[in-house]
């Protein structure tokens, strides 16, 4: 590890080596005295100490909250009580364990997700924060957090299967955070061994009858607008469908809709997505972002012409533009929810565009890895559930093994396979014969 005078201008010039985690400066002049390095950018002041023949390092604070010589001032009281028999990182531990859950999951947020997640992950653990977490055991100090209050936790949320598990990984994720700092003992977490709920796929797979349906209410949508739905049975319905009553779907909630299920690309990728990284040539949109990193969305001749007559929007770079200047849709609820119900397809979700899209591609024996590629899955055990929907492979397979069989069996050198409607035909014909 590099040495030297720890001043403005080394820690300035102090960056982390590609490969690393980090990469540490310590002085020359103050033993024990060192600046960490960051992939990010980040740069923390250390201290670092032995206590009972084991190695202790303790942050001091950031890089520009302060300057070399007050976190070399801060270091030399850390150290000094050091020499006095202290452990500075266990009265700090000791310090941290007075927080309660709201507190540590307070920085859990700022300083880990807002610097390391998406956006929507973001979303996402706040919600479940504010709705089914902190109102439980916002309150309770981390180290009083017991394995059956949390257990407790899980089990008032069994009306929802999934948040219940979501919210129990959360919590697991905040005290392991924790842990990673010496705040608490990461045996200690009080999610680990509670059993998850089991949860099942939410896939829907749109037939192509379905999708005929989807597509006849899109044009109607489009054109002449779709007829306002009454409700007869309601007694305050002073309505009743008419010709006039109808509601038309704007051209690019439509042609969002198009895309979603010509290209299996995610609802925000669509949204989000910008004529600069629009390719037609190519056939490509470029994403320099998505859930899994930048992704190219590729482009079917029946997408590219979606695209073509898309009307573009002066001073708003988006494919899919919003009411607010420059920026984009921000979601589908009111056409999707206005089209299903035309369509006759209630529950089906926006995102079951997606499992659609790619249930077609693994019905035509595409390959799970070409799928996997159209869908940007960065795993393939992701794109494994549509393997069921591939029939055709299976089917040869069994074909070919019973044909070798029934050889065997029948003392024949070999049996031919045949098609269910072939044999069908000549049993026609061998009756027509007759």
């Amino acid at each position: 590890m590099p040495r030297g005078r720890i001043s403005k201008r080394s820690v300035d010039a102090l960056s982390c080596p590609a490969g690393k985690d980090r990469e540490i400066l310590w002085d020359d002049a103050l033993a024990g005295f060192g600046v960490a390095a960051f992939p990010t950018g980040k740069k923390v002041y250390v201290a670092q100490y032995r206590q009972h023949g084991r190695s202790r390092r303790i942050s001091i604070g950031e890089h520009g909250r302060l300057t070399p010589d007050e976190a070399r001032s801060q270091a030399k009281v850390l150290l000094g009580q050091v020499e006095t028999g202290a452990d500075p990182v266990e009265e700090r531990r000791a310090e941290r364990a007075k927080e309660t859950f709201r507190e540590t999951s307070a920085r859990f947020m700022a300083e880990h997700v807002s610097t390391k997640r998406k956006g929507r992950t973001k979303e996402e653990y706040q919600r479940l924060l504010d709705l089914h977490i902190l109102p439980s055991v916002g309150s309770r100090r981390l180290v009083d957090m017991t394995r059956s209050e949390i257990a407790q936790l899980h089990s008032k949320l069994s009306f929802s299967p999934f948040a219940a598990n979501r919210a129990l990984a959360l919590i697991s994720a905040v005290w392991n955070w924790a842990a990673k700092r010496d705040e608490v003992s990461f045996a200690d977490n009080p999610a680990k061994g509670i059993e998850r709920n089991p949860e099942r796929g939410r896939e829907r797979f749109l037939t192509s009858e379905e999708i005929a349906r989807l597509g006849d209410a899109l044009h109607e949508a489009e054109t002449i607008g779709l007829s306002w739905a009454v409700d007869d049975s309601n007694p305050k319905a002073k309505h009743t469908p008419k010709e006039r009553q109808r509601t038309k779907i704007d051209p690019h909630a439509a042609g969002a809709i198009r895309l979603l299920i010509l290209t299996g690309a995610r609802l925000r990728e669509i949204l989000g997505a910008k004529w600069e990284h629009v390719d037609l040539e190519r056939g490509i949109i470029h994403l320099p972002d998505s859930k899994t990193g930048a992704k190219p969305i590729y482009l079917s001749a029946a997408a590219q012409e979606v695209l073509i007559t898309l009307p573009r929007i002066k001073d708003n770079p988006h494919v899919i533009p919003g009411e607010k200047k420059g920026a984009p849709r921000p979601d589908l609820k009111r056409p999707w929810a206005t089209l299903t119900r035309a369509a006759g397809l209630g529950g089906v979700r926006i995102h079951d565009l997606r499992h659609s899209f790619a249930s077609f591609g693994a019905g035509a024996s595409l390959g799970l890895p070409i799928i996997g590629k159209l869908l940007g899955h960065s795993q393939a055990a992701t794109t494994h559930r549509y393997a069921h929907l591939d029939a055709d492979p299976m089917r040869r397979a069994v074909d070919t093994i019973g044909s070798t069989i029934n050889a065997a069996m029948n003392r024949r050198a070999s049996a031919e396979v045949v098609d269910l409607k072939t044999m069908s035909k000549r049993k026609s014909k061998g009756r027509a014969s007759e």
